[in-house]
């Protein structure tokens, strides 16, 4: 007899620390201003936040750091009222060389995560039939080139290879026949390449006082490719699931950031962006078995595009000692009715702080965000109920600039 199974996708995003399954903490000097950059970032970073920025650099910039994502998110389903909860912990990488060939050309290649989340439910959790486990990242190597064809002008463009992954774990129940109700696990492991670019443009329009940026990053085809391992199947039914081979469509979204960078004294920067995500390129979530297309059934998400908004400061203690802050506003894409423990997602608040120093041709740089995740009631049909959360992003960085 031939057995049915409705497979629910799994990408979850309970680590995540802005919107969706975005990570915006690439250099922590932005991340201590609130993850501004398009306008006021003038490093090695700046092939993340705006590539026109890496004219900033005086010679040679290298910077290696990382964002610890320290998450907590609660869900109480509607029908027992219990909260269970998860505490993922994501450390996305970040680093960046660049090198100032004349005043008006630099050249050089980031590596980072602009991608990833790090979802684990209880053993108990009342929607593990939907979401028990997962783990997806991209890896991002950006070469970037900026020209500055006029002094108070600079234009960037990079080519971006994207190497994308995506592990995922959840419990199934055998729907019919002799052992109806039993469970098994499925183990899905996928991997791939894709490709895009971005570019970016400042200007002073009054040089030392205030510079306007904007800065596209292109969508990216993920077309992923790997294994479907079934496990722990009643010896009479596991032959109706046999491991095979699975396919996953992905389209990660293409960005638009507009920023500006106001300095009203020499020792204060003033910065602020506004971001739109093309969130609509996920609509549904679907991975094809090749050997028994009967278990595909989309996951529908139907998220929507948005627009979030950032603030900061930087102010200049010593010539070596810079302190920052910053704020957040980061709304969900997600509509209620879609909302799943695969996903779950909410609007984000977050506030931050940093401080920088240097010394030599060295400097170190902390940020810090406190991430609300504000609570978001799901209407979604199997598994209603409400989500809550919070996060911590300690990011640092080190730089080095002869």
């Amino acid at each position: 007899m031939k057995k049915t199974l409705t497979v629910v996708t799994l990408l979850a995003a309970g680590a995540s620390q802005a919107a969706g399954i975005a990570i915006d903490t690439q250099g922590s000097r932005a991340t201590g201003m609130g993850s501004t950059g398009v306008a006021s970032s003038k490093d090695a970073s700046s092939i993340y936040y705006n590539p026109a920025g890496i004219l900033g650099v005086k010679t040679l910039d290298i910077q290696l750091g990382d964002s610890l994502i320290l998450g907590h998110l609660g869900f109480t389903a509607d029908a027992t009222g219990t909260e269970q909860t998860q505490n993922p912990t994501s450390p996305p990488p970040h680093g960046y060389v660049v090198y100032k060939l004349t005043d008006q050309l630099a050249a050089g290649v980031g590596v980072f995560t602009p991608y990833g989340a790090n979802s684990l439910w209880p053993e108990d959790f009342v929607g593990r039939q939907i979401a028990r486990e997962s783990q997806v990242a991209t890896f991002d190597i950006n070469p970037t080139v900026a020209f500055a064809p006029m002094p108070w002008l600079r234009l960037g463009v990079g080519f971006q290879a994207v190497y994308g992954t995506l592990d995922a774990r959840r419990q199934l129940v055998v729907p019919a026949g002799p052992a109806a109700g039993a469970t098994g696990e499925l183990a899905l492991t996928t991997s791939t390449w894709g490709l895009g670019y971005n570019a970016g443009i400042q200007a002073d329009v009054l040089p030392g006082m205030l510079t306007l940026g904007a800065h596209f990053r292109s969508r990216v085809l993920m077309f992923l490719e790997g294994d479907a391992d079934f496990s722990d199947f009643p010896a009479p039914v596991a032959p109706a699931f046999p491991d095979q081979d699975v396919r996953l469509d992905v389209e990660l979204p293409a960005t638009v950031g507009l920023g500006v960078s106001f300095t009203p004294l020499q020792k204060l920067t003033l910065a602020a962006d506004v971001n739109w995500v093309q969130w609509s390129s996920v609509q549904q979530l679907l991975f094809e078995f090749q050997t028994n297309p009967e278990f595909n059934q989309p996951s529908i998400k139907r998220w929507e595009d948005r627009w979030n908004v950032h603030v900061g400061g930087e102010y200049m203690v010593t010539d070596a000692l810079a302190v920052r802050a910053g704020f957040v506003y980061d709304p969900t894409p997600s509509p209620a009715e879609t909302l799943a423990p695969d996903l779950p997602d909410a609007d984000r608040i977050r506030v931050s702080l940093g401080a920088g120093y240097a010394f030599s041709a060295f400097r170190v740089d902390a940020g810090y965000q406190f991430v609300s995740l504000m609570e978001n009631r799901s209407t979604f049909t199997p598994l209603p109920g409400t989500y809550r959360g919070s996060a911590h992003v300690i990011g640092l960085t080190l730089g080095y600039s002869p």
